[in-house]
């Protein structure tokens, strides 16, 4: 009788280890069902802000398409296609040139576009993904320390947390100093020991931030660095013929664009091209593991003509 007491006491904890397996799987299903993706940053994601801001100036369209930094989509929009859901530019709070600080007028920095973002909205959802890929045009700009650029994207990180986010992407920077503007030029090899440093030092502060959270926000941060010089050193792999050149440059004041901008790396100086745009998008997936990649992974790198 007793053996027969623990056997059934033995198939019901097994049971209830099952369900409770099950339901934990659920919930990460329930929670990866993205339905919107909220935007901050510069003009690696801007979807056209700045151009609507200077009144279809800046950037010059063409050559540039339709007020994106690059000659198509920006990877987000590739992202939320690839989502099966809209890429509503009411959630894209990113503008070409931003820095990662609270500047208060056009571009508006990270910590403020998080700010115009908590007050357009009354409650955050808990199913959609909050990006913020921002950094570049602190250096860009001159900058040359890391600590207040580290600081405030995760600044902009906690604001969300507190807000309710739940699925938080962290870009990291692609190697500043090997962009065709910078690879050649005297702060070159100082911008990629910067790059180094805050990726190093973000990676550690958002794995830091995790550990001190009481709550369990999905906290992603994604390399895109690594994968740029795997595209540098194997082009073919990832599907260009040029990851060294620009495809749009200036021949007596006019624009000239490639006759092949698809098998570019980069668009400009420093912006890739909307082929690079796409093939970030499906990385991307392929690291939130919301579906396999089917193809091979390229991070989108961001001044002579324009800034991030």
């Amino acid at each position: 009788m007793l053996r027969k007491i623990l056997l059934v006491a033995i198939v019901s904890a097994i049971a209830f280890a099952a369900l409770f397996q099950l339901s934990n799987i659920a919930k990460t299903q329930d929670a990866s069902q993205i339905s919107q993706i909220y935007v901050f940053g510069d003009s690696l994601s801007d979807p056209g802000n700045v151009f609507e801001a200077s009144q279809g100036q800046v950037p010059p369209s063409p050559p540039y398409f339709r007020g994106r930094y690059a000659d198509g989509l920006v990877w987000t929009e590739y992202l939320a296609q690839q989502l099966e859901i809209n890429a509503n530019s009411n959630t894209n709070f990113a503008y070409g040139g931003a820095t990662t600080g609270n500047s208060r007028q056009v571009p508006f920095g990270l910590l403020t576009q998080i700010d115009r973002y908590q007050a357009s909205k009354s409650k955050t959802s808990t199913n959609a993904l909050y990006i913020i890929w921002a950094g570049a045009n602190d250096y860009l700009g001159g900058g040359n320390t890391t600590a207040r650029p580290v600081e405030n994207s995760v600044t902009a990180v906690k604001s969300l947390v507190q807000a309710g986010a739940k699925n938080i992407l962290v870009v990291s920077l692609p190697d500043l100093g090997e962009l065709p503007g910078t690879r050649n030029t005297q702060r070159g090899k100082e911008l990629s020991n910067l790059t180094q440093q805050h990726n190093s030092q973000l990676a550690a502060a958002l794995k830091n931030l995790r550990q001190q959270l009481t709550t369990e926000p999905n906290i992603i941060y994604y390399d895109v660095n690594e994968i740029f010089d795997r595209a540098i050193n194997n082009p073919a792999k990832f599907g260009f013929a040029n990851v060294t050149d620009t495809c749009l440059s200036v021949e007596r004041n006019q624009y000239v664009v490639c006759k092949n901008p698809e098998r570019y790396l980069f668009w400009d100086n420093i912006h890739p091209s909307t082929a690079a745009h796409k093939l970030l998008a499906e990385t991307v997936l392929t690291k939130l593991k919301l579906k396999e990649s089917t193809t091979g992974s390229i991070p989108a790198i961001a001044s002579k003509y324009l800034r991030f």
